[in-house]
């Protein structure tokens, strides 16, 4: 019963997810759903996978290595937590896209490790839209420095923006930040000849906003998983 409920979520954030997309006159499958199983049993990943979703987050290295050694191998994993430089070789190959680049530091890291495994590694880079210094990203002003080392990158291909915006209970309030990220993105498309395809914003609380206002990536986890445990 754990797991039918879990499912009936998931598909109930779809559907919102879909008129979402329609309200803003995209189609419904311009934008992803990236279920957030940090903490959840490998068990409720496998149902929610037999029910046809592939795009799972992970904020723990060494939890999702877990899942990812007993879970199917068609699952594409998304790493979405604040990575620290050190574990840098460690998500390198393992994760379809990793979300949270945030300094040049941190991507002169992952390409060489990328580099020395002989393959290309999807990143977005997370910026820090309202300068909140208890969260990781990268300032606005310090972008262009970052963004003209990924142009040159031959081992990490740069596939758009993340956005972890305020915390608002009205998700209006949030909007202005969406709003936001998708501009600076056209303005990186146009300023370094890069499609930058992803805008990754919007969570439980907000992902309708974020839909409306351009995300391609929404990134929710309670709603579909419910609170830890309970799956």
């Amino acid at each position: 019963m754990m797991m039918e409920g879990m499912t009936q979520r998931w598909k109930e954030v779809l559907d919102r997810m879909a008129c979402a997309a329609r309200r803003a006159g995209r189609q419904p499958d311009s934008v992803r759903l990236v279920a957030v199983s940090k903490l959840h049993s490998a068990d409720a990943v496998r149902a929610l996978f037999e029910s046809g979703q592939r795009e799972f987050g992970e904020n723990y290295v060494q939890e999702a290595q877990a899942k990812m050694a007993v879970l199917p191998p068609e699952i594409s994993w998304h790493f979405i937590g604040h990575l620290q430089t050190n574990k840098a070789r460690n998500v390198v190959g393992r994760f379809s896209l990793i979300h949270g680049v945030d300094s040049l530091k941190l991507a002169r890291s992952l390409h060489d490790r990328a580099k020395a495994l002989g393959l290309v590694q999807d990143i977005l880079v997370q910026v820090n839209l309202a300068a909140e210094t208890q969260k990781s990203g990268i300032l606005e002003a310090d972008l262009p420095g970052l963004a003209e080392f990924l142009t040159g990158c031959t081992h990490l291909r740069w596939q758009g923006l993340m956005l972890m915006p305020p915390f608002f209970d009205d998700p209006e309030r949030a909007r202005p930040y969406f709003a936001r990220l998708n501009v600076l993105a056209q303005s990186l498309r146009v300023g370094f000849g890069l499609p930058l395809p992803d805008l990754s914003m919007g969570m439980t609380g907000d992902f309708e906003a974020a839909i409306e206002e351009g995300a391609t990536l929404v990134r929710i986890g309670t709603r579909i998983f419910g609170e830890r445990g309970t799956n």
